[in-house]
């Protein structure tokens, strides 16, 4: 115990401490006051010393860019660049502030002017890269403020904004600033977007246009340029066309009757889904093209392509072709309201053969479709004809050619027999959904005669009232079509 005590006496007092610690900040963690007005000092007094030689200005931005924090005063430098000084909310000029007239804004008003202005901004954004960024939201910015510029400036800036999007300094998102409301209610929108497509397009063309709209999805928004009371693909065309934009009027209506086509091909799926009767269906098809200016050849590509949509085919190619057949038939009615003009129909032999190729099980398919859509006055034998002759497409061309010519050689012939033996044959409707036209003797279907079928159906030729044949799949002399020609009944 007494030990411990003289242990305790022994040790030394301690010191009392402040309860704090003080760092010493380093230099280089020290903030720099941000301060826009200095660097637009800097810049206005370079840019003075450059006077109106662009090329000079380039090198001059190049240079300071080693000196000065264009990172961090990004809005001040383009501010300056566009219109000469430091812009206040709005997109004026404070009157106290220093500002220089090598800028967008004191330039001459021409496209060769703007494109040299659009050199001296590729240039300093392709060696600070980090300034695209800010580069954009400064166009945005600047379209905002388009009511706060004069005429002449909104002129320079569309000029120069076009430039920049066709040689793709910028996106076409900045576009989305148009579609401010006070912007397009009076006016602005439209008239600036007149001068910016037309350098757009004169530095590329309509297609390198179309493809950047898509690219963010603004090729089907044109129309919101105008107010709402005016958002019509006539109205649209007639401002644009008489601006001089004749063929930016001609793809927006082509986007229309996309977007129009699109919305036909959805609701003909949902009413056949819902298995509406064809007459409704036929009325709908009818005043969608009245009112959306859509051709017949069109509509007939639209219903092939949602008729086949409804169906899950079969993969065993033996069995597809029947189950073809059958679905085919049952819409036959619809395809043939839709194949009253000779282009219609060799459109839908195309898309059939087509088809037909794109997908390897329907490849045997090919001729058996064509000739139920024949005897179901789908498509008749001039088109037919001309399809096989010279206006086939190179898809498969050697297998189907392959599997049409007997039947073609059958329509060639019965197109002769027709003129030549006319006393003998006379064609009317089918009584029959089993009978076609100078019977193909397909399957159990034996070929009707005057004496054992009663009219109407067909009178075929003399000879084969004479000897009709009752034999299953033959050929008879009146009807001169080989069994193997027929798609089944």
């Amino acid at each position: 115990m007494c030990s411990r005590v003289s242990f305790m006496n022994n040790q030394k007092p301690q010191k009392p401490t402040l309860s704090g610690q003080r760092f010493k900040t380093r230099k280089r963690d020290e903030k720099e006051r941000f301060d826009p007005t200095q660097f637009q000092d800097c810049i206005i007094q370079g840019l003075t010393e450059t006077g109106t030689d662009l090329e000079a200005v380039a090198k001059f931005l190049d240079a300071s860019g080693a000196k000065l924090d264009y990172r961090r005063y990004a809005e001040t430098l383009f501010d300056i660049l566009v219109a000469g000084g430091m812009l206040a909310p709005g997109g004026t000029l404070a009157d106290d502030m220093t500002r220089t007239n090598v800028c967008v804004f004191a330039a001459q008003e021409d496209l060769e002017t703007m494109q040299a202005f659009a050199q001296v901004f590729n240039k300093l954004i392709r060696r600070y890269k980090y300034l695209e960024k800010g580069f954009e939201d400064e166009v945005k910015k600047l379209l905002l403020f388009l009511k706060g510029f004069s005429e002449s400036e909104r002129n320079k800036l569309a000029m120069l904004t076009g430039i920049l999007l066709a040689n793709g300094t910028l996106n076409a998102s900045i576009l989305n600033s148009l579609y401010n409301e006070n912007l397009v209610k009076e006016g602005v929108s439209a008239a600036f977007a007149v001068k910016l497509f037309k350098s757009w397009i004169n530095e590329k063309d309509i297609n390198a246009v179309a493809v950047s709209l898509r690219k963010v999805n603004m090729d089907n928004r044109l129309m919101e340029l105008f107010p709402a009371n005016k958002q019509s693909v006539e109205h649209f065309s007639k401002y644009f066309t008489e601006a001089g934009l004749k063929e930016l009027s001609e793809y927006v209506r082509n986007q229309q009757s996309i977007g129009a086509r699109k919305e036909l091909q959805k609701e003909l799926q949902e009413q056949m889904s819902r298995g509406d009767p064809f007459k409704d269906i036929i009325l709908y098809v009818k005043e969608e093209m009245k009112k959306n200016n859509i051709s017949e050849q069109t509509v007939v590509a639209i219903i092939w392509s949602s008729v086949m949509s409804t169906v899950e085919w079969n993969k065993k190619e033996e069995l597809v072709a029947e189950q073809a057949i059958k679905h085919l038939k049952q819409y036959s009615p619809l395809l043939a309201a839709f194949t009253t003009q000779g282009q219609s129909e060799l459109t839908l032999l195309l898309k059939i053969q087509e088809y037909c190729y794109d997908n390897i099980h329907f490849m045997k398919a090919f001729q058996k479709i064509v000739v139920l859509f024949y005897k179901a006055e789908v498509l008749s034998e001039e088109p037919i004809l001309k399809w096989y002759k010279d206006a086939h497409l190179a898809k498969g061309k050697s297998v189907f050619l392959e599997q049409m010519k007997k039947f073609v050689e059958w329509l060639k012939n019965a197109e002769e027999g027709n003129q030549q033996l006319s006393s003998y044959v006379e064609l009317v409707h089918f009584g029959n959904p089993n009978a076609i036209m100078l019977c193909f003797g397909v399957g159990d279907v034996k070929c009707p005669s005057e004496t054992s079928v009663p009219p109407p159906l067909v009178l075929a030729r003399k000879a084969c009232q004479d000897n009709p044949c009752g034999s299953k799949g033959s050929c008879c002399a009146g009807c001169r079509a080989p069994a193997e020609l027929g798609a089944g009944g």
